[in-house]
């Protein structure tokens, strides 16, 4: 077993200086979750308080509350802080109720799924 260069430990350190900070933490899956770092870990494994998931569909954003999460690091895309005194989105964009923010996600989940149909249905044709 080899010891921790200064590499290492400058990389599981990395976090220290956003502890107690607000961050925004991009998963591999394209979730991007809101939150107070509590403690991570070697492996980037993150515990978030009060965190929360920003869904945002076209013009329409909504923040899912989820509490204490803990994230396993090798879901974890990016991480960054946020700047409590910004706005953290864009005038035009609206605030809407969970249930809105779901119906606005299907909606456009099954376009694309009646586009890429629609793709496959065409390619007997072969525009190309």
């Amino acid at each position: 077993m080899s010891w921790a260069g200064p590499d290492e430990l400058f990389l599981s350190t990395s976090l220290a200086s956003f502890l107690d900070k607000k961050l925004i933490v991009l998963l591999r899956d394209g979730r991007k979750l809101l939150g107070t770092l509590c403690s991570f870990d070697q492996f980037a494994n993150v515990v978030l308080q009060n965190a929360c998931e920003r869904v945002i569909v076209g013009e329409l954003y909504c923040d899912v509350p989820l509490g204490l999460y803990v994230i396993r690091g090798e879901n974890v895309l990016l991480i960054g802080e946020l700047d409590r005194e910004r706005d953290e989105l864009p005038a035009h964009m609206t605030c809407v109720s969970e249930t809105e923010i779901r119906k606005a996600e299907k909606a456009e989940r099954d376009l694309k799924d009646l586009k890429g149909s629609m793709r496959k249905r065409m390619e007997f044709l072969d525009f190309d």
